[in-house]
């Protein structure tokens, strides 16, 4: 394994465990809503919170998750095949993957940097700066599009293709 590639999967290996700490502020903002009220404290941006660490923790988990092919797959066509079809058709797979993740993460991106340009806010009971939430979206979709990238090229090299350990 080359530098670059040991970089890129400390940096998917990194992005898995920052999702991992969002499920757990998750973890810790219901049990707050929930023990709260018990001790006087009511905590009302709680489920505010939480959607915002959700979507942080999913978007992060994006690159770590494919890269060890945990990403559920539907093989209706894939199965069917062998050979160089099957290699010609999970490479057109990565193509279209990679261009599509690679959209979503430069239009996440520019979303974050316009709503910090604009000095957007939500529309909740505290007004969060909303770059602040997005940031974890643009994060782990160009994460994700790089991750994507790499298996392009690797599977282009003639190398192995990260296969699905789920089954549909």
């Amino acid at each position: 394994m080359t530098q670059v590639r040991r970089a890129l999967a400390r940096l998917y290996d990194a992005c898995g465990f920052a999702a991992g700490l969002f499920m757990v502020a998750i973890f810790v903002t219901i049990v707050i809503q929930i023990f709260g009220p018990i001790v006087g404290y009511i905590f009302r941006v709680g489920d505010e919170l939480s959607g915002y660490f959700m979507a942080a923790s999913f978007f992060l988990a994006l690159a770590h998750t494919f890269g060890r092919g945990e990403h559920i797959r539907v093989g209706l066509i894939l199965e069917r095949l062998t050979g160089r079809a099957r290699r010609g058709l999970e490479i057109w797979s990565l193509a279209a993957g990679s261009l599509f993740a690679a959209l979503f993460g430069f239009y996440s991106a520019r979303m974050c940097w316009v709503s910090y340009q604009l000095n957007d806010v939500s529309t909740g009971l505290v007004p969060f700066k909303l770059w602040i939430p997005q940031l974890g979206m643009a994060i782990g979709g160009t994460v994700f599009a790089i991750a994507m990238i790499e298996q392009l090229l690797v599977a282009l090299a003639g190398g192995a293709i990260v296969e699905s350990k789920t089954r549909e």
